[in-house]
C-alpha cells in the first residue's frame, strides 16, 4: 500500500466493518469525520480520547530518518498538537496525554531524553500532563515511532461530532489551507526555493508551523453557534470536507475561489508541482453552522481569519464550483506531500 493513511474504502471495508461490539457508555466512536471517541462518565461529564501516531525525528538523527521516510518523519511536538486539535474539535478541554515509543536498536539514551524533553515542553505550553505510556526497543523498526493518546473533558452534552452537521448549514474555514504542508515543503526544499524566490518568502513559508493550533478558533466557535468541526490535516482541505460530509451523511457545494490560500503556499506548491488542495492543512479548521456570517464575524473579532466557502446539502453529491465550471469531488487521495 501507499505511504500515508489507508484509503477510505479500505478503512471502511477492512477496519470499521470488523468492529461489532458495542458499549452503552461509548457515546461516539472514532471513524470517518470523527477523530475522537467520547465516553459517558456521568450525565454531567464526558471523556474524549484520540490517538495520533508517527515516525519521529530526533536530534542528530533527522538526516538518517529523512532518507528512509522523506515525508513521514515529524517532531513529537507535532503529534501532541494534533491530538490537542482533535480534542478541541470535539468540544473537549484537553487534560493529558500518554506516550508510547517503539524505538530501533540504534537509538541512544540521549536521543530518548531529547524526545521526552521536547514532549514535556510542548505539554507544558498546553497545560497538559504526560500521564504515562510505554517505551520499548524493537528490531522490527528502523526509526522511532510514537503513539500519542490524548484525553479531554467535556461538560454535560456539549460535544460535537460529524453527525451534528446537517443539510442547509454554512461551511466556514479558518485561517488558510495547506499551512502544514507548505511549512514542510519549505524546510525540505529550501535551496530549490531560494533559487527561485526571495529569502523572506521562503522563511515565511517555513514558519507556518506557528499557525498549527486550532484551539483559539475552536473555543470561539463553541461559543458562537458552531454545529460541527473537523480539523483539516492529511489529504488537505478536499479530504477534510469529504470526511465531514461523509461522517454526517450529507452532500456539499463549495466555491473553489473562496478557499483561502496564502501566496506563499501558491508559490511553494507551484515550484514543487504540488496540488495545494490535497496538501496537509493542519492549522485550518472546517466548521458548519446555521449562520456562517455570524461565525466569521465572531472569529474575526478574535483576530482569526475566516470565510464562508459553501453549504451542506441534502444530496450525496460533493460539488466544487469554479466560476462556471462544476465538478464532483473525488474520494480522498494520498496526501500530496508523499510525492516527494
Amino acid at each position: 500500500m501507499k505511504i500515508g493513511k489507508i484509503s477510505e474504502s479500505v478503512l471502511k471495508r477492512s477496519v470499521l466493518r470488523q468492529l461489532k461490539t458495542k458499549n452503552e457508555n461509548v457515546k461516539c466512536g472514532a471513524g470517518v469525520g470523527d477523530d475522537c471517541a467520547i465516553f459517558a462518565l456521568s450525565d454531567a461529564e464526558k471523556l474524549a480520547t484520540c490517538v495520533q501516531e508517527g515516525v519521529i525525528c530526533i536530534p542528530q538523527k533527522e538526516a538518517m530518518q529523512e532518507s528512509i521516510f522523506p515525508a513521514e518523519s515529524v517532531m513529537i511536538t507535532r503529534l501532541i498538537h494534533r491530538c490537542v486539535n482533535n480534542l478541541a474539535v470535539s468540544g473537549a478541554e484537553p487534560l493529558a496525554v500518554m506516550i508510547a515509543l517503539l524505538l530501533p536498536e540504534t537509538i541512544e539514551e540521549p536521543q530518548i531524553k531529547a524526545m521526552m524533553v521536547e514532549a514535556e515542553k510542548a505539554c507544558n505550553s498546553l497545560s497538559l500532563e504526560i500521564a504515562g505510556g510505554q517505551t520499548r526497543v524493537s528490531s522490527a523498526v528502523n526509526a522511532p515511532v510514537a503513539v500519542i493518546t490524548g484525553y479531554g473533558k467535556i461538560e454535560g452534552e456539549d460535544y460535537r461530532t460529524a453527525k451534528s452537521a446537517k443539510a442547509g448549514q454554512d461551511i466556514v474555514i479558518s485561517k488558510w489551507i495547506g499551512l502544514e504542508g507548505t511549512a514542510m515543503l519549505a524546510k525540505k526544499n529550501k535551496e530549490q526555493l531560494l533559487s527561485r524566490y526571495p529569502a523572506y518568502l521562503v522563511e515565511e513559508a517555513a514558519a507556518f508551523d506557528r499557525y498549527f493550533s486550532i484551539l483559539p478558533e475552536a473555543a470561539t466557535a463553541m461559543k458562537s453557534g458552531v454545529c460541527a468541526m473537523h480539523d483539516a490535516s492529511e489529504g488537505g482541505i478536499f479530504a477534510a470536507l469529504w470526511e465531514l460530509a461523509e461522517g454526517a451523511g450529507v452532500g456539499l457545494t463549495i466555491d473553489l475561489k473562496k478557499l483561502p490560500l496564502r501566496q506563499e503556499t501558491v508559490e511553494v506548491c507551484e515550484c514543487c508541482n504540488i496540488n495545494p488542495y490535497e496538501l496537509k492543512s493542519g492549522g485550518c479548521l472546517v466548521m458548519t453552522c446555521e449562520d456562517g456570517k455570524g461565525l466569521v464575524a465572531a472569529l474575526e473579532a478574535e483576530g482569526i481569519p475566516a470565510v464562508v466557502v459553501g453549504r451542506l446539502t441534502d444530496s450525496n453529491d460533493r460539488i466544487i464550483r469554479n466560476e462556471d465550471e462544476i465538478r464532483y469531488m473525488d474520494r480522498p487521495r494520498t496526501d500530496e506531500i508523499y510525492k516527494l
